[in-house]
């Protein structure tokens, strides 16, 4: 079996206007879909990132592959290496440390090897998890990700309004969760902070925990507050919180913070690279790495990951980003092969409202979603879906994430600075 072509779809997906420390969700999210073909008729999928910079490096790479034996998975990290060679400042997504040319690589890397296991998967007939050392657990368990979130996106008069309404306190993050709880059964609960005064977030937290007694609290206000307020608010909620994640920055911050804190501290901000283990091992700066197959590199890469973690004794969890469906297959597959990943797993899944894989295969049951049985990802693509999205991403002007602009639409003096307080 040899690949023969690769097409990469960049599509945008509605999303919600979701509040974070740099501001708020514009109101698409872009993905890049890959289909990987063969000479033997099999299609393997791949989903990552949709920013230009990233979709430039998948298609700068995409022609190299032609010829290469999908289980190749060491030519395949080769043949990234030599085309995009060292690629400075393209991995500048999102919400996850500083740009490098080992996370440009790992994102690039990561998208076709999910596509190439999903091929691996579908030549033999088993599903992925099998392939990946098999089942650790039937389902894996997610948790209600809460976002601080005005009711509609401003100004856009002619764009839908979504279902989640308003949610600017503590009264509106307890009505989010009840619907996340209701809705899908979440047996623990994220709230992404970084949004308003942080003693109103810890307030949100104790709301929380009154409205939710028995559920795993988490809090994550991405780097946004100093050494002394992360450890002021540690303290307020002593006893309260599952972990605290990325209360300030960098590794030394971090530190510092888990010094005076009694709840673990969890990062996907300042530990996104293997290079950012030793020190952050040596410094006792996080108890709970995020682990995320898009910027790690892969699913052989998280596993590596994992084993480093058993190794040293760090707890495991797993970041999300507003992905689709190809995503979740991969990331329900991973965790459920992983026996080191004992937290729940994050998910932006219940906002979405368009997907391009076809419904069925992927459901919320009691928090969980059992991992699909199916050959490969176990998931089929929706072509007509997948036609539309792309079509949305050619209408809805902009190519790279900003979460600033939008926001200084709202508030022109807009300031994304980190850290805020």
């Amino acid at each position: 079996m040899k690949l023969t072509d690769i097409v990469i779809t960049p599509i945008a997906m509605k999303d919600p206007p979701l509040r974070n420390i740099q501001g708020i969700h514009q109101p698409y999210a872009l993905r890049s879909i890959l289909q990987v073909h063969t000479d033997v008729g099999l299609t393997g999928l791949g989903e990552t990132y949709g920013d230009l910079a990233i979709l430039t490096a998948l298609r700068k790479v995409a022609p190299r592959l032609r010829g290469l034996d999908p289980y190749d998975l060491n030519g395949l990290e080769r043949i990234i290496d030599e085309t995009l060679g060292r690629a400075a400042g393209l991995a500048t997504h999102g919400l996850v440390g500083e740009a490098s040319d080992e996370k440009t690589l790992a994102t690039v890397l990561s998208a076709f090897e999910v596509a190439c296991w999903d091929l691996q998967g579908k030549a033999l007939g088993r599903p992925m998890v099998e392939l990946l050392g098999g089942k650790v657990r039937d389902a894996v368990a997610y948790s209600g990700y809460l976002f601080f979130k005005p009711a509609a996106h401003t100004p856009l008069p002619d764009y839908p309004t979504d279902d989640w309404g308003e949610a600017m306190d503590a009264e509106g993050i307890v009505a989010q969760a009840r619907r996340m709880v209701d809705g899908y059964g979440f047996k623990s609960l994220k709230l992404k902070g970084g949004v308003l005064p942080p003693d109103d977030e810890a307030d949100a937290i104790l709301a929380l925990r009154q409205a939710f007694p028995d559920h795993p609290l988490r809090l994550d206000p991405n780097a946004g507050w100093t050494v002394d307020t992360s450890i002021a608010v540690g303290r307020k909620l002593d006893g309260v919180l599952e972990y605290l994640e990325d209360p300030t920055g960098g590794i030394d911050g971090m530190a510092a913070v888990a010094r005076e804190v009694s709840m673990p501290l969890a990062t996907n901000m300042c530990v996104t690279a293997f290079s950012h283990l030793k020190p952050a091992v040596l410094a006792d700066a996080v108890q709970v790495v995020l682990s995320d197959h898009h910027f790690w590199g892969g699913l052989r890469r998280s596993r590596d990951l994992a084993a480093i973690c058993r190794t040293f004794g760090i707890g495991l969890s797993m970041h999300s980003n507003s992905h689709l469906g190809i995503s979740l297959a991969a990331m329900t597959h991973l965790a459920g092969a992983t026996p080191e990943l004992t937290y729940d797993c994050d998910t932006h899944y219940p906002y979405l409202v368009e997907d391009v894989v076809q419904p069925g295969a992927l459901e919320f049951v009691d928090g969980a979603v059992a991992v699909p049985d199916g050959p490969g990802l176990g998931v089929e693509l929706d072509l007509d879906s997948l036609a539309r999205l792309a079509e949305q991403y050619e209408k809805c002007g902009f190519d790279t994430r900003d979460d600033i602009t939008p926001m200084r639409a709202v508030q022109p003096d807009w300031d994304a600075v980190i850290p805020r307080w």
